[in-house]
């Protein structure tokens, strides 16, 4: 949980009594690889915070093509947020990739600490602000870059998971095949 402390403080100060009143909201899941969280069709219980572990968030379309949303890592959260905040059943799929750990927070519990401590609105505000801004800059570099441009953001963004996500996934992730990633990843070197 000291991991989740330090998380909030990047953006809040709290004190010892804050903390005892937040961490009774959130659960520990223990997650292995290949493990789901979310599956389309479940009912979306939960926003989860990355305590260790790789995940990927994608969706299937008809045909059964995946497409990649968002990958996560530490301190990273992650839903199918559609169907979490408005209580539905999900679109979307969350995997681990490798063995990690989570904290659970459900919409129920996340609203009450959000009213118990307003400080955490603020905290919640601030990360949902962050996310908004970090997928709008996704989408439009999807739409305006080309692939070179794509994977060279990529990589700069995120240089620890160039190595520890497989090319396959990251292909996917750029909207590129993996022939043109391996050039890319080739003419990066």
């Amino acid at each position: 949980m000291e991991k989740l402390r330090k998380h909030i403080e990047e953006i809040i100060p709290i004190t010892d009594e804050e903390f005892e009143s937040i961490k009774p909201f959130f659960t520990i899941r223990r997650v292995l690889k290949n493990q789901y969280l979310i599956q389309q069709g479940d009912e979306a219980k939960y926003e989860y915070i990355i305590m260790s572990g790789i995940f990927r968030v994608f969706y299937l379309d008809e045909d059964g093509k995946e497409h990649i949303v968002q990958f996560a890592t530490e301190n990273w959260w992650m839903s199918d947020y559609i169907a979490y905040f408005n209580q539905k059943q999900a679109n979307m799929y969350v995997v681990c990739m490798e063995p990690g750990e989570v904290l659970c927070l459900t919409l129920d519990g996340r609203e009450q600490l959000s009213v118990i401590l307003h400080k955490m609105e603020h905290f919640f505000r601030v990360k949902l602000t962050k996310g908004y801004i970090a997928l709008q800059q996704r989408v439009i570099s999807l739409l305006s870059n080309n692939p070179q441009q794509r994977y060279a953001e990529f990589a700069a963004l995120y240089p620890n998971l160039i190595q520890k996500i497989p090319k396959k996934y990251i292909a996917e992730y750029l909207g590129v095949s993996r022939e043109t990633l391996s050039r890319l990843y080739s003419n990066n070197k």
